[in-house]
């Protein structure tokens, strides 16, 4: 397992998210499909966030990415969609227009952390490296 740093933090923050097109309209392809994925690319490199691996279908994205902790995955959500948003509507006007008005992305996201360390082994090294266990983080 590889760590990310920061200036003063070491972290392993990976996030699998998906979000949907508004009434999940099959429109992401194209000219519309690689904009949105140059986007998402300015965004993640503004905040810092580091795509592993990411997938857009014709209705939806997948990303699996690390994102620092300075930044809240919420954080993170609002800029990618609502810049992603406010761009494909000036740039595709016809789009909009034509399927749903001022909004391109579905509210909501689904959002899920991605780890191989679980509870258990976090509660056994920290009972390893505590002088005297005192059992109360059970």
């Amino acid at each position: 397992m590889s760590y990310d740093k920061s200036a003063h933090t070491v972290f392993h923050h990976r996030y699998h998210i998906v979000w949907i097109t508004k009434y999940r309209f099959k429109v992401l392809h194209g000219q519309l499909r690689e904009r949105v994925r140059e986007i998402i690319r300015q965004v993640c490199r503004e905040l810092g966030a580091t795509i592993i691996s990411g997938v857009l279908s014709s209705d939806h994205v997948h990303m699996f990415v690390s994102i620092p902790p300075s930044v809240s995955v919420s954080k993170f959500m609002q800029r990618v969609k609502g810049r992603s948003s406010h761009k494909i509507q000036q740039e595709f006007p016809d789009i909009h227009k034509r399927y749903w008005g001022r909004h391109f992305w579905a509210r909501g996201y689904f959002c899920t952390t991605s780890g191989n360390v679980t509870d258990d082994i976090i509660l056994q090294y920290i009972e390893k490296h505590a002088d005297k266990p005192t059992g109360a983080s059970r």
